[in-house]
């Protein structure tokens, strides 16, 4: 399927404290998003930390999305897992929560086969009737969607496209090429936002968009409106602030700079920790230089 998801989209931080999620900030960064022109808000991605969250927490946290945004914005829940029915559960329960539509990393240390891959996404979108977004980050998860094999996917009817994270431009375009037409091709990786675009991709799931919505979503327009000229002015602005919020591993940088906006984002939970003192200097000056006002 095509045309489920145009424009930006933001992969949510989810905000902590010491006793679990903080619901006041997490709605202020909801508000902000919309306010901001964002497209769609994606809850329970690898950014959001899902991997060290109860149950019952993401049960709360989509709970309170919906209740918040729902009608207001798109809003797109990360399902996927590795082991197939947990997918599958986990996407029924995102569908009966109210989900827009649903996103489904591939399969991480299992390292299944790309016959393997077909199988899975058939499994979740057979499960459903959202659309699905399948999530390709080979860096994170150990498993490669190659384009021949996203092909096949693409045939099955409520796949909305892929999320591409491999950071192999060759890659992405020979997957565009094959999928043209049948779904669509979402740029997952904000240094590759202007050139996905240009080849044919449809929107951006971007990090960097948790602290400048408004200038990713500019983006974007820009692109569609054929208008590279600005879009390039655009993108030189924003890959200074993209390199900073990845000094360190995702959310890493970004939780740290939601707190420097001051929306009291907490710290990410372990394994994970926060930013070390040289990279949260390196943040706070390309925030400053970028026009944005921190926290002391």
């Amino acid at each position: 399927m095509t045309g489920f998801l145009r424009g930006s989209a933001t992969a949510m931080i989810t905000p902590f404290t010491a006793d679990g999620i903080n619901f006041d900030s997490f709605g202020r960064m909801i508000d902000y998003q919309i306010e901001g022109g964002t497209d769609a808000l994606i809850v329970l991605g690898t950014t959001g930390e899902p991997a060290t969250m109860s149950d019952d927490e993401k049960e709360a946290l989509m709970r309170f999305a919906v209740q918040r945004a729902k009608g207001r914005v798109k809003l797109i829940f990360g399902t996927g897992a590795n082991c197939t029915e947990k997918a599958i559960a986990a996407t029924r329960h995102a569908e009966a929560l109210g989900a827009d539509g649903v996103l489904a990393v591939t399969p991480y240390y299992n390292k299944c086969t790309q016959n393997g891959l077909v199988e899975y996404y058939k499994a979740i979108c057979g499960a459903t009737s959202l659309p699905v977004i399948c999530y390709n980050v080979p860096g994170r998860t150990g498993v490669n969607i190659l384009p021949a094999t996203m092909e096949r996917i693409a045939q099955i009817p409520n796949m909305a496209g892929i999320k591409e994270a491999s950071g192999n431009m060759q890659q992405v375009l020979e997957t565009a090429r094959r999928i043209r037409g049948k779904c669509d091709l979402f740029s997952g990786e904000d240094a590759l936002n202007l050139p996905i675009l240009c080849a044919g991709g449809t929107a951006v799931i971007s990090v960097v968009s948790n602290l400048v919505p408004a200038q990713v979503k500019a983006l974007t327009e820009s692109i569609f409106a054929g208008d590279l000229a600005r879009a390039n002015l655009l993108n030189d602005a924003l890959l200074p602030l993209i390199g900073a919020c990845f000094s360190e591993v995702n959310p890493i940088p970004a939780k740290a700079a939601m707190n420097l906006l001051g929306f009291a984002a907490g710290n990410p939970r372990a394994p994970l920790t926060p930013i070390e003192s040289e990279h949260l200097a390196l943040l706070r000056r390309t925030m400053q230089d970028y026009g944005l006002e921190v926290q002391a």
